[in-house]
């Protein structure tokens, strides 16, 4: 399967050189020649949905351009480990969660069922979130630079979960986050790398204005009437009842529109009782639609972005949340809550509007949609800020690093 999803990505290095410039692509290849056939093997839960998945199907075949020998896995479960996972990303998130006596013991097993999918030749193995982070007990056996990568903000897990999964964590060689804020107090070398977008993706890249007018036709998209759009997986820690509720105050003043268009992902098996919550919420209101987009509708995501008034994000946590940066990249106006990674990519009232409530929120809204000016110029200084920060040559020269300094540990480079 990750084969196939590599194979799909027919962009080359050079094609990012007018976006990032030469010196940028110049670096890239000095940084890979130190790891010239090195193995690099990466393993989360999932081949379709969220921004993990995403990266990595850009990711990979980049590295493997620049002569990295890099592959991508993914470990298998049924209904009940995703089950027990969904409640382990959740308490790591600082939510109240309820586990059965066995269900480490079931999410241990489960693991020890995959161990046999990592690479025996792998020189660095990069185990991506809670759901996989267990393969670590084969680290004796296989040798190699261990990475835990996590995306996820575990500032304040529940105590108890931590516990049981800190042993584990210790064991690798290193931690990878995405905000300095997302840690814990671990003994071993931790790096900040935040994630990335590509703007040459079809989520991303420019649109003819036929294709975004073909896309809101399919949908019953008015484009005469200011539109708000959250793109989110159907997940409680999004909010999405949130947004609808913001929305309504502000539209009992301000004629808009709201789009709420996301995905489920196969190892969040709570993300269909979700979607029919939002539904039942929004229920007979005409100008809120709720979309179900199957997996590969990045054109139409791309197209309801920049389709969009202003963009929300109101999150209750966050990993970083790249449905940000993506538009930032278009050079919307975003209103998104203050958690997780968002202030890296949202510095309030320059490059977007941050809020704390659902109040806040409506406010923010009421804002943009007021004074178009404001946030025209908002939507231009947050893609420059993307551009300098958070496209995916700067997280592919911040993953050569760290490959380099685990090889390298009298130098190591603290990103």
């Amino acid at each position: 399967m990750s084969n196939e999803i590599v194979k799909q990505f027919t962009n080359k290095l050079e094609d990012y050189q007018p976006i990032v410039g030469k010196s940028t692509i110049d670096e890239l290849k000095l940084l890979a020649s130190r790891l010239a056939r090195k193995n690099v093997q990466n393993v989360n839960s999932t081949y379709v949905g969220g921004g993990v998945a995403e990266i990595l199907s850009r990711m990979v075949p980049l590295l493997n351009q620049l002569g990295v020998n890099a592959k991508w896995d993914v470990i298998k479960g049924d209904d009940r480990f995703f089950d027990i996972t969904k409640k382990i990303h959740n308490a790591l998130h600082g939510r109240k969660e309820t586990f059965s006596s066995d269900d480490f013991d079931y999410f241990r097993e489960v693991n020890r069922k995959n161990q046999d999918i990592l690479w025996p030749a792998a020189d660095y193995y990069l185990i991506h979130d809670p759901q996989p982070v267990l393969l670590i007990e084969r680290k004796n056996d296989l040798g190699g630079k261990w990475v835990w990568r996590c995306h996820i903000d575990i500032s304040q897990p529940d105590k108890k979960l931590w516990g049981s999964l800190d042993d584990f964590v210790e064991r690798y060689d290193a931690a990878i986050f995405s905000a300095p804020n997302f840690t814990q107090n671990l003994s071993i070398t931790q790096f900040m790398v935040s994630p990335s977008i590509d703007p040459l993706s079809d989520k991303n890249k420019e649109l003819p204005t036929s294709t975004i007018e073909a896309v809101l036709d399919q949908y019953g998209i008015n484009p005469q009437k200011p539109l708000v759009v959250q793109i989110s997986r159907f997940d409680y820690l999004k909010d999405p009842v949130g947004v609808i509720q913001a929305f309504e105050m502000v539209r009992k003043g301000i004629d808009c529109q709201l789009v709420l268009a996301g995905g489920t992902a196969t190892d969040d098996p709570e993300s269909d009782k979700v979607l029919d919550e939002v539904r039942n919420r929004a229920d007979g209101n005409k100008d809120i639609k709720i979309l179900l987009l199957p997996p590969g509708s990045d054109i139409e995501i791309n197209a309801l972005q920049r389709a969009a008034t202003v963009v929300f994000q109101k999150s209750i946590r966050e990993g970083f949340g790249l449905t940000i940066s993506e538009a930032l990249w278009k050079a919307k106006p975003v209103v998104a809550t203050a958690v997780g990674g968002i202030p890296l990519q949202i510095h309030d009232k320059l490059t977007g509007l941050l809020c704390h409530s659902v109040d806040g929120a409506a406010y923010a809204l009421k804002q943009l949609l007021s004074n178009r000016e404001y946030a025209e110029m908002l939507g231009k200084n947050g893609k420059e800020h993307v551009r300098q920060n958070f496209l995916i040559t700067r997280h592919l020269k911040e993953y050569l690093l760290v490959f380099t300094a685990l090889y390298n540990t009298s130098d190591i480079v603290y990103l």
